[in-house]
C-alpha cells in the first residue's frame, strides 16, 4: 500500500517539474522583444530598450577590451613595438562627435545614426578577425570564441538599436530620416579594402576605441529623452 502511494507521488512529481519547465520555456520563447505594438510581441518601454542596449553595449566593450589585453600578451611582448602600432582605423571617415559636450548638442537624429552607421560599419571586420584569430594557434580557443562572441553581439546590438529608433520615431520623438543599412557611409567603411589591410591588433585596437563611443553615444542619447531614467 505505502509502495503504491510513494509511486503515485512520484508519479505527481514528475508531472509537476515536466510543467513547470515546459511553462517556463514557452515563455521564454513564445515572445520575442517588439518596439510597438503587434501581434506575439512583447512591447517594452523606450527606457527599458535604451537600459538593455547600452548593457548589451557594456558587454561587447567589455569583450573588446578584454581581447585588446591577451592579444598584447600573445603576439606582442614588446612594448615598443606595441607603440609602433598604427592607429589608422576604417571608420575615420565617419564623423563622430568629439567629446561628451559635443555628443549632447548634436541632433538626436544624428547622434542615432552615427551609433548604427558605426555599428554596420563593424560587420564585416568582425567576422574577419574571427576567422583570423580561428588559425591562429598560438591563441586559445576560449579567446577565439570570445571573439565570435562579439561579432555576434554587434550584430544583435545594431538589431537593437534599430528598435530604440522605431520606437522613438513612433513616439514623435526623433523623424523618420534616420538610416542604418542604407548608409552609404557606414556600407563603405565597411566594405571598403582598407580594413582588410589593418592588422589584427589594429583593428581590434580601433573596435575597442568604436565600442566604448557607441556605449557613451547611447548613454548620452538616453539621458537627453529620458532623463526621469537612471540619468
Amino acid at each position: 500500500m505505502m509502495f503504491g502511494t510513494i509511486k503515485s507521488a512520484s508519479c505527481v512529481w514528475v508531472v509537476w517539474v515536466c510543467l513547470f519547465f515546459c511553462s517556463r520555456l514557452t515563455n521564454a520563447g513564445a515572445a520575442p522583444i517588439c518596439a510597438n505594438s503587434q501581434a506575439g510581441c512583447h512591447v517594452l518601454s523606450l527606457a527599458n530598450l535604451f537600459d538593455r542596449v547600452i548593457q548589451h553595449s557594456a558587454r561587447t566593450h567589455g569583450i573588446s577590451n578584454n581581447l585588446h589585453t591577451e592579444f598584447e600578451q600573445y603576439f606582442l611582448p614588446s612594448k615598443n613595438h606595441i607603440g609602433r602600432v598604427s592607429r589608422n582605423c576604417h571608420t575615420s571617415s565617419i564623423l563622430t562627435p568629439n567629446g561628451k559636450d559635443n555628443a549632447q548638442r548634436m541632433a538626436r537624429e544624428e547622434l542615432t545614426e552615427v551609433i548604427l552607421k558605426l555599428l554596420v560599419a563593424w560587420r564585416d571586420p568582425l567576422w574577419h578577425f574571427h576567422t583570423s584569430m580561428a588559425h591562429h594557434h598560438d591563441f586559445n580557443n576560449f579567446s577565439s570564441n570570445k571573439a565570435l562572441e562579439m561579432s555576434n553581439m554587434v550584430h544583435e546590438l545594431h538589431k537593437g538599436v534599430e528598435k530604440v529608433a522605431e520606437k522613438m520615431q513612433v513616439m514623435g520623438i526623433i523623424s523618420n530620416t534616420v538610416s542604418s543599412l542604407a548608409s552609404p557611409e557606414a556600407l563603405l567603411a565597411s566594405d571598403s579594402s582598407e580594413w582588410r589591410l589593418m592588422r589584427d591588433y589594429d583593428l581590434l585596437y580601433c573596435f575597442r576605441r568604436d565600442s566604448n563611443k557607441v556605449q557613451n553615444y547611447l548613454k548620452i542619447l538616453k539621458c537627453r529623452i529620458v532623463p526621469e531614467h537612471g540619468c
